[in-house]
């Protein structure tokens, strides 16, 4: 999987987390939809932490061979920018399109490397003996959303994208609900059921076996 690069796209350590900041995206995504000057940069950095994180806490410490979620979260950053032209505010949240246009990225890669799987090849595929030697392969080890991926395995879907979105990628309710279609109520419920769980998991295991998986 190749695409060019996003400029401005930069590793997820030196991104901060939303939270807060995506009470202009709205404003911003119609000034992107209209060609004023600047809006379309002003956009990508206000969605780059959001769609990071979601591919991070998606994908990453999962074996995807050498497919990264650094990858995947550029190909969104593309669609979602794709997608500004022929957007039209029918009184939703631009986010919903996000985490859609992402929750869709992050299955075409599954399915990709699934298929990749199934075909046999001479060689296999280059990979670093010694991984996590470099600070970004550190960072990526030891993500939040890795870990948090390994123990959500096993619940719902809307279990898995609340706490992924409002944990790792760190999004306030009102912005969460806005991204997966329900209310803020429904969010908040959603998350005391999914940590109650997480609490119990941890507790049933102890707490280095259910962080390890």
């Amino acid at each position: 999987m190749t695409t060019e690069p996003v400029d401005g796209y930069v590793p997820l350590s030196a991104l901060p987390r939303p939270s807060g900041t995506l009470d202009r995206l709205e404003d911003v995504v119609r000034a992107a939809h209209d060609g004023v000057p600047g809006a379309v940069p002003e956009l990508l950095a206000l969605l780059k932490p959001v769609i990071a994180r979601y591919c991070r806490a998606r994908i990453g410490g999962r074996d995807l061979s050498y497919l990264s979620a650094d990858d995947v979260a550029q190909e969104v950053c593309i669609a979602v920018l794709q997608a500004v032209a022929g957007y039209e505010d029918r009184g939703g949240s631009f986010l919903h399109l996000v985490r859609a246009i992402a929750a869709n990225k992050v299955a075409d890669a599954f399915r990709a490397v699934a298929r990749d799987r199934s075909r046999p090849v001479p060689d296999l595929p280059e990979f670093r003996e010694t991984p996590g030697d470099d600070p970004e392969s550190r960072t990526l080890t030891a993500d939040l959303g890795a870990r948090l991926g390994r123990l959500m395995a096993g619940m719902p879907r809307l279990h898995q994208e609340v706490l992924t979105l409002r944990v790792v990628v760190g999004l306030t309710s009102a912005e969460t609900a806005k991204a997966l279609g329900i209310t803020p109520g429904n969010v908040r419920v959603t998350q005391f059921r999914a940590l109650a769980k997480l609490r119990e998991e941890i507790t049933e295991k102890g707490v280095a076996e259910a962080w390890r998986g």
